[in-house]
């Protein structure tokens, strides 16, 4: 299972609009965080949230048995470990 954690606070309320466009992911919540989860790798389009690069590289809150695999201008990927 792989596992993304986003701070709900409204500069990332777009990553987690993007993210739950994708059938295969869940997002929900747990505490003040948007939890993102897959049974597959999880994959964000940067450009389709319109967050600007300091909200985009600053938007990870945590992980669970999962890794970051690409985190650029383009997009945001993470596989489970």
């Amino acid at each position: 299972m792989t596992t993304l954690y986003v701070l709900d606070i409204p500069e990332n309320h777009d990553i987690a609009a993007v993210a739950d466009k994708d059938p295969s992911v869940v997002v929900d919540h747990v505490g003040p965080y948007f939890r993102i989860v897959s049974d597959d790798d999880i994959v964000i389009d940067r450009r389709a949230t319109g967050c600007r690069h300091a909200v985009w590289y600053s938007s990870v809150a945590g992980l669970h048995e999962s890794r970051i695999t690409q985190w650029d201008k383009d997009a945001m990927r993470v596989v489970g470990a």
